[in-house]
């Protein structure tokens, strides 16, 4: 599936991932290929993406190029405020705060 990760000001992450762990206003929720359509409002917390790429296009705020972190050798990290997830046709787009 494919991953976006937009801010107002840029796209943060884009690249095809395996899964994606998103902190829901409920509880962290995660989504993998052919999941269900879904939308959802995020709170303050850890986008967790699971991929095999080598080097995905990660921006920080200030649109640099920077090394995601990683909790282990195929997860990256990415901190957001808030925002909204929505899941349509194995795409999934992460509009964060």
């Amino acid at each position: 599936m494919y991953l976006e990760i937009v801010s107002p000001e840029a796209t943060l992450f884009s690249s095809e991932v395996d899964s994606v762990v998103v902190p829901g206003v409920s509880g962290d929720f995660e989504m993998l290929n052919n999941h269900a359509p879904i939308v959802s409002l995020l709170k303050t917390g850890t986008v967790r993406i699971k991929t095999n790429t080598k080097n995905p296009l990660v921006l920080d705020e200030l649109h640099a190029l920077v090394i995601p972190q990683k909790d282990d050798k195929n997860v990256l990290t990415v901190k957001i405020n808030s925002g909204t997830v929505e899941m349509k046709d194995n795409k999934v787009i992460v509009l964060a705060d």
